[in-house]
């Protein structure tokens, strides 16, 4: 059956499925959209016109339906035979986070740390940032490019070019990485509140915990880089909302950049209190135009008393005051909290050694050499034998191998680093217990859990949270999510399919881009040089188990779609995901595992009725019903009939053409076609 047949059949039953719905002398409507293909829920046809009155649907049907609900005060909107789609929902954003200010910004390209220094040294020329004071880099591209050369061997050494007067910041795109010059790292302070520095001699006492999360260069000091909780020794405000001050100035720009792309609904997904004013602002001036869930963070790491046990009490009630500040109101909730169980998968090839993912993985990671190819980009030259009697030695005797010439001897000699010899298996953000207590209280609390997952272990221990806690309250219907789920062993997918847990996968993110590959792929399973053919063999774990879109919903998982913006983009960039749903590459590029793709209908799901669900706004938004909120969006065109029609790359291409929240319109195209 071809698109158009669809169409027509669906047109030529509607009037029997609609009319009904029609009273004789139904009062008029504040709003009639007719000439529209709109779809109004998965599985069912698509309609021709839908009335709306006191911001609520009240008729879905055929144009000649709709026109009982005509008035003389009615606005009328002409669809033009556009699609007309329910209002999206965003399940993991941060959206104090997606508005475009004047700072610093490298907008995620990738650089060679060359270029990398001369952009900066273009900011602190531009922003004149004084001695003493520090330079914010936002979206730097920690996967991408940093390629090092003589002069600058480290990211340290970059920056340090720029600077040796400013501090200077480079906050990664992912909200999970930063690097620093040597005045940066200089101003870390150790958990007595001492500024002492990030040095080698401090690493291996005030910041050993932080070890595996602080890049070393050969001779184990530190190259800049600093990651996760290690952030905060420097920069407490390393995370998001490095800008709120700014950002509460302009609030009215974050509900407007969402309705600009269809987006009507979100969760976002790490609301620490200090963001609340920006949503007391836009509530008190009637701006916030998208139904918002906050998944509140609260750092268990941050609630250490004295005696080193953590606060759960003060912690819960902090979220209940949240909660309850909110309750009733019809646009905000505060009924769920933010969990990272685990940090990132990238690790980066171009250090000496190479520093490790820090994800949580079942298997220990591998120990890639690495080398550069004729391009400069890094290659896989082979691998360390981890369990040889060279790394035992080294293992039983690590303090033989930390002078320059020790080390310089051993790798003259072996060929590798010395400390490629460690075995990791990345870290969870907590130790497990802190992980089972946390989701255990807030459970216990009323709360739903939002949990960060990237590795193949944080994923089970995750999982092993939310089962241990929904025993704890027998509660087995709250709206737990794993989010992200970048690797999850088969057996864990089966868990979260019977569970019927949501997951918020970002769609763009599954894609076969060679330069990120390397810092993941050769760290969990064996590759040789940096093909498309190695670093995705068939069969092979990585390959098989990411993003496991198709796994997921058969085994029973909700999936939803969280763009995760601004990471990689402020963009949440909705049919760009949709499209990646669909392929699982970038145009012209191969696929990463082509038999996870998903249909149009399940990540239009995922996007509407689903999302609704995780948010606990099913009853309201999600489809567009009689009853329900009139929230659409009008679109330059059909991605239904250009998934039908196998052109999905078109799809990633859509503009909104109109936004209506609540039946009134709060965005409209500056050109319509």
């Amino acid at each position: 059956m071809t698109v158009r047949r669809k169409y027509r059949w669906a047109f030529g039953i509607v009037v029997g499925l609609w009319l009904p719905c029609v009273a004789f002398g139904a009062a008029p409507a504040d709003l009639v959209v007719t000439g529209g293909r709109i779809y109004t829920a998965p599985g069912k046809p698509l309609a021709e016109a839908l009335a709306a009155r006191g911001g609520r649907i009240v008729y879905v049907g055929t144009n000649d339906g709709a026109s009982a609900f005509l008035g003389p005060r009615t606005r009328r909107e002409d669809a033009g035979g556009r699609l007309v789609i329910p209002g999206l929902a965003d399940t993991h954003i941060h959206p104090l986070d997606i508005v475009d200010l004047d700072v610093c910004d490298l907008d995620s390209r990738p650089m060679p740390l060359k270029a990398l220094a001369e952009f900066v040294a273009g900011c602190l020329k531009k922003y004149r940032t004084p001695p003493g004071k520090r330079l914010v880099v936002h979206e730097w591209n920690y996967t991408g490019g940093n390629q090092p050369d003589a002069e600058r061997p480290t990211l340290r050494a970059a920056l340090d070019q720029v600077s040796t007067t400013v501090e200077i910041e480079l906050l990664g795109n992912d909200a999970h990485h930063a690097a620093f010059n040597s005045l940066g790292l200089s101003q870390a302070r150790n958990a007595q509140g001492a500024i002492v520095g990030i040095s080698k001699a401090t690493l291996a006492t005030d910041f050993a915990a932080y070890s595996k999360l602080i890049g070393v260069d050969a001779q184990g000091e530190p190259n800049g880089a600093v990651n996760e909780d290690a952030r905060y020794t420097i920069n407490p405000h390393s995370m998001l909302y490095t800008e709120l001050e700014a950002t509460l100035k302009v609030a009215e720009r974050i509900p407007e950049r969402l309705n600009s792309v269809g987006i009507t609904a979100m969760l976002d997904a790490m609301a620490a209190p200090d963001g609340q004013p920006v949503y007391d602002r836009l509530l008190a001036r009637h701006q916030l135009t998208v139904r918002t869930t906050l998944a509140q963070f609260y750092d268990p790491a941050r609630f250490r008393r004295g005696d080193g046990d953590i606060d759960w009490a003060a912690m819960v009630a902090q979220a209940e005051a949240s909660r309850a500040k909110y309750a009733g109101n019809p646009l905000i909730a505060a009924d769920t909290v933010k969990l990272f169980a685990d940090g990132v998968l990238e690790g980066n090839p171009y250090a000496v050694p190479p520093t490790l993912p820090n994800g949580a993985l079942l298997e220990p990671l591998l120990q890639p050499i690495f080398g550069t190819d004729a391009s400069g980009h890094a290659t896989v030259l082979g691998y360390v034998d981890t369990a040889s009697e060279t790394c035992l030695a080294v293992r039983s005797e690590p303090e033989r191998f930390t002078t320059r010439d020790a080390i310089d001897a051993f790798t003259r000699a072996r060929g590798f680093h010395p400390g490629q010899c460690q075995i990791s298996r990345g870290q969870l953000q907590h130790e497990r217990a802190v992980i089972l207590e946390f989701a255990r209280r807030f459970h216990l609390a009323g709360f739903n859990l939002h949990i960060h997952v990237l590795g193949d272990r944080a994923a089970r221990t995750a999982i092993d949270a939310i089962e241990a806690a929904r025993a704890a309250d027998g509660n087995s219907s709250t709206r737990d999510a794993l989010a992200h789920l970048q690797l999850v062993h088969p057996d864990d997918l089966k868990r979260i399919g019977r569970d019927k847990l949501f997951v918020a996968f970002t769609y763009a993110w599954a894609e076969a881009d060679p330069e990120y590959d390397l810092t993941v792929i050769p760290f969990i399973q064996k590759v040789s040089g940096n093909s498309y053919e190695s670093l995705h063999a068939p069969g092979s774990y990585y390959e098989s188990n990411a993003y496991p879109f198709r796994g997921a919903r058969d085994a029973g998982a909700i999936l939803t779609a969280g763009s995760d913006a601004p990471v990689e983009t402020r963009d949440p960039r909705p049919f760009v995901n949709m499209a990646r749903a669909l392929t699982r590459h970038l145009p012209g590029e191969p696929a990463l595992n082509a038999g996870q793709t998903i249909t149009i209908e399940d990540v239009l799901a995922a996007y509407t009725i689903n999302g609704a669900r995780l948010l606990g706004r099913d009853r309201e938004i999600g489809t567009l019903e009689v009853g329900k909120s009139a929230d659409f969006v009008e679109l330059d065109r059909d991605i239904l009939a250009l998934a039908g029609a196998q052109r999905f790359e078109e799809i990633a291409g859509t503009r909104v053409l109109g936004t209506w929240f609540q039946g009134r319109r709060v965005y409209r195209a500056a050109v319509t076609p």
